[in-house]
């Protein structure tokens, strides 16, 4: 076999060989120092086109108070439930950020009248179970939530659809009159009809497969414990291999269950949770100020909270300048300083501040000037303060005293901000009351009979922006929103013509024009859109802060959530998003 000598190696070997044992020593150390000098170089050359890319695996543990009653998207309605909904089941369509997208639905087309959707979904979408999902699942779930026995909360989105499967990859919804955001409600849950079908009402509701659920979602079931009265305390979730939208990078999530927020917050001092969602703005500025291992996820939600005038309840209320000059005296900014700890964006109008149709622009108070203006106000319209102390207007047969009551929830937070806008219409020259209520009681007493005079309340205002419920005269009676009872036929007109409109330009015109109405009338004091706060790990990577509409929407994109990485050349990172 032919060597290879390199010229002069010859002359190199043998003064090697003529080197003392000393000589030998020291040759050979300087060699090996060389070539780790040379493997080094080549790693850190090699290291400056390596970048990180997510890789699966990892786990997180999360708490979230309350207990699951039904995982079932028919039936879900407290936060805990829906938020284990959107971890294991998918709907034709999901929310991201401020979008809707493309889910389950492979295509989707909207008939030039906006009355047909046409969906076709995607093939071979597999169920946890392994079970092919068809539209006949689709089918057999919006059965069921039209069925006005089993009540479920999706009913009034869903009561009038006609539905029609065309094939089991394609299904049609028609409906009785234009609905813009009709898209929003396809982006309920699809449960698998092969559980389901045999279950009456009552089955249905009380169903053990309500807490053990199966679904085709990013994430599956893998264990549950339960207490001795067979109540889940925690579930193991593991990531579904099979998720048609690929299966998620962080493989096992722990979910615990926590009677009340102080209980949950032992659990993260104590490590055995690293996320934990709806912290309270006082708990969160506490942890912020003392933990460095998590980030807390701050975004303001599209919530309206203010304080709705009723003035079929308080005739004092019908004049209009008693409720500019209520409006004019309360301190927004130092609700959202002193009770919110921050952690909430003033408003002025009955749409989110950052949606594109809101035109209200925010401008710096002086509340000193304010007070003195609307008491000025009240003056010129024949106001003026009684032997009592309390603002009074006499007429020549009549005599209206400024006295009213505001009706709250029993939260920390309204409580306080409650006694805060007391204390502003005080200072002004009103006799004011607060009155407290249980969540249930304040629902089903108060809000559903309309029994109070001015409500501090707050609103979820969805992503499609739909006044409707909230502000037209037929929704003043319960189930309807319309808490102010407003009246109003050119408002009206608008949310109509709004939730029937297809073109977003016209539709934000039409709002800006309602906007102005509700400016003037002043049905309501709106005070701030509150901020949704999540303890989230440090650890966790991809997580995109978006706008959301409901807690849950924070799993919308779960599963480009990582924890583990791995490290390849930058230019196979570009090579697979070109391709």
């Amino acid at each position: 076999m032919k060597e290879f000598r390199f010229k002069g190696s010859e002359k190199l070997l043998a003064t090697i060989h003529a080197f003392s044992a000393t000589e030998k020593v020291v040759f050979t150390f300087f060699i090996i120092i060389a070539l780790i000098s040379s493997l080094s170089l080549a790693w850190k050359v090699n290291s400056l086109f390596l970048i990180p890319v997510p890789a699966h695996g990892g786990t997180f543990s999360e708490g979230m108070v309350g207990l699951p009653r039904s995982i079932n998207p028919v039936l879900a309605f407290t936060e805990t439930d829906k938020n284990l909904s959107n971890l294991i089941y998918s709907g034709l369509m999901k929310f991201d950020g401020d979008k809707i997208v493309k889910d389950l639905a492979e295509t989707y087309t909207i008939s030039e009248d906006g009355l047909v959707y046409d969906f076709k979904i995607k093939d071979n979408i597999r169920f946890h179970d392994g079970t092919q999902l068809t539209t006949d699942d689709i089918e057999f779930t919006i059965q069921k939530v039209q069925d006005s026995e089993i009540k479920s909360p999706k009913y009034v989105d869903w009561s009038s659809v006609i539905i029609k499967k065309i094939s089991p990859t394609e299904i049609q919804f028609i409906l009785r009159q234009p609905y813009a955001p009709f898209l929003t409600n396809t982006t309920i849950g699809i449960i698998p009809k092969n559980i389901w079908k045999n279950q009456s009402t009552e089955q249905f509701i009380f169903n053990k497969n309500n807490l053990e659920p199966i679904g085709s979602g990013p994430y599956r079931v893998n264990n549950i414990v339960k207490d001795k009265a067979g109540t889940p305390t925690s579930y193991s979730l593991s990531s579904f291999s099979k998720y048609h939208s690929g299966e998620p990078y962080i493989s096992n999530i722990n979910i615990f269950f926590y009677q009340n927020e102080d209980m949950a917050i032992d659990a993260f001092k104590a490590g055995a949770i690293q996320n934990f969602a709806g912290i309270s703005p006082q708990k969160s500025y506490e942890i912020s100020s003392t933990t460095q291992s998590v980030n807390i996820i701050h975004n303001p939600l599209p919530r309206i909270f203010g304080v709705f005038f009723n003035q079929n309840n308080s005739p004092v209320l019908a004049n209009k300048e008693v409720r500019q000059a209520l409006d004019m005296v309360v301190d927004k900014d130092a609700i959202i300083k002193k009770a919110l700890y921050g952690y909430a964006v003033s408003i002025d109008s009955p749409i989110p501040l950052d949606d594109a149709s809101s035109t209200i622009i925010k401008e710096r108070i002086d509340i000193e000037k304010n007070i003195q203006s609307a008491k000025d106000l009240l003056s010129k319209s024949g106001w003026a303060i009684n032997e009592s102390g309390v603002l009074e207007k006499k007429n020549k047969t009549t005599k209206q005293t400024l006295e009213l009551s505001i009706s709250t929830a029993d939260s920390t937070d309204l409580k306080l901000i409650a006694e805060m806008v007391k204390k502003s219409w005080e200072e002004l020259g009103a006799k004011v009351t607060v009155k407290v209520y249980e969540f249930g009681d304040l629902s089903q007493n108060i809000i559903k009979t309309r029994k109070y005079d001015a409500l501090l309340f707050g609103e979820i205002i969805n992503k499609d922006l739909d006044l409707y419920a909230f502000w037209h005269s037929s929704q003043r009676n319960s189930p309807g929103l319309n808490v102010s009872m407003y009246v109003n036929s050119k408002a009206d007109k608008i949310l109509e013509d709004a939730r029937t409109s297809f073109d977003e330009k016209a539709r934000n015109e039409l709002y800006k024009s309602f906007e102005e109405i509700i400016k003037d009338d002043v049905p309501a004091i709106f005070l701030y859109s509150p901020e949704y706060l999540y303890l989230m790990s440090k650890d966790i990577k991809g997580y995109e802060m978006k706008a959301i509409t409901n807690p849950s929407d924070r799993f919308s994109n779960i599963n480009k959530w990582y924890i583990k990485t791995d490290k390849v050349w930058e230019i196979f990172v570009k090579d697979t998003k070109n391709n």
